[in-house]
């Protein structure tokens, strides 16, 4: 790389690591500035996995005060994480890219529906209980369990949106407010991004100089999303997240 291309790079990490930790998607921004230095699709997409993880983490510890309380509910969600971030990322190196970019917008779609219509329809879950006199679960039950697991296949196939998607399943299943909700979103994409990464470090083809730039700028940006994230209100949270999402979608079909 040339000294511009590797500043872009870590211009580049720091903006993924903000954006992933307030909303996600923040691959959309390294991937492409991966690709512009000359890297080919799938060593960009390994080398973005590996140095996002520090970012990961970097939001995750940013947020730890919002994780107070969720101990369990996280430990058995990370569990549907890590198999599904396995398996991803065995499917990323099996198949042809094709396959998943095909589905892709699709799955980000039907999350910014389901996050503009959250709050509708935890009000009409939270209306059935009272009727019912039913409690609502803590950990969301077997349904939260395998979407979470089935939208960790696809983050760890790429990643782009699917904090979007992590966040969507929650705020219906989960009786809880959005920042700790992406408390939780934060953990998870790290847990996501940590097995892909470890999987690929023994098959796969990366770029050191990327993932060592994309490491320091997202571990960075993770301080940055961390305290700009827990200012936001959830209606603004929620407006930020169709409005990333969106640009995600436009991006993936015209890719």
């Amino acid at each position: 790389m040339t000294i511009w291309e590797m500043l872009a790079v870590f211009a580049a990490g720091i903006s993924a690591g903000t954006i992933n930790t307030i909303v996600g998607s923040g691959t959309l921004i390294t991937f492409p500035v991966l690709l512009a230095t000359g890297l080919p699709p799938v060593t960009a997409t390994v080398s973005n996995a590996l140095g996002l993880i520090p970012g990961s983490i970097s939001g995750a510890i940013g947020y730890r005060k919002e994780l107070e309380g969720q101990r369990r509910r996280v430990l058995k969600l990370a569990v549907g994480a890590m198999i599904g971030g396995l398996t991803g990322a065995t499917l990323l190196l099996a198949l042809p890219s094709t396959a998943f970019e095909t589905i892709v917008p699709v799955l980000v779609t039907l999350a910014l529906v389901l996050v503009i219509l959250q709050p509708r329809i935890s009000k009409a879950v939270q209306r059935r209980r009272e009727s019912t006199g039913a409690t609502a679960r803590p950990d969301g039950g077997p349904l939260l369990f395998v979407g979470l697991m089935l939208a960790s296949v696809y983050g760890g196939y790429f990643t782009a949106a699917q904090g979007i998607i992590y966040l969507s399943l929650m705020g219906m299943l989960l009786d809880d407010t959005m920042q700790r909700l992406n408390a939780v979103k934060n953990v998870l994409a790290a847990v996501v991004n940590s097995i892909a990464a470890l999987f690929f470090l023994f098959v796969a083809d990366f770029d050191w100089t990327a993932v060592v730039l994309i490491a320091i700028g997202s571990t960075l940006g993770g301080q940055i999303g961390a305290k700009i994230g827990r200012r936001l209100s959830p209606t603004f949270l929620r407006a930020l997240i169709v409005t990333v999402g969106t640009v995600a979608i436009v991006q993936l079909v015209l890719r």
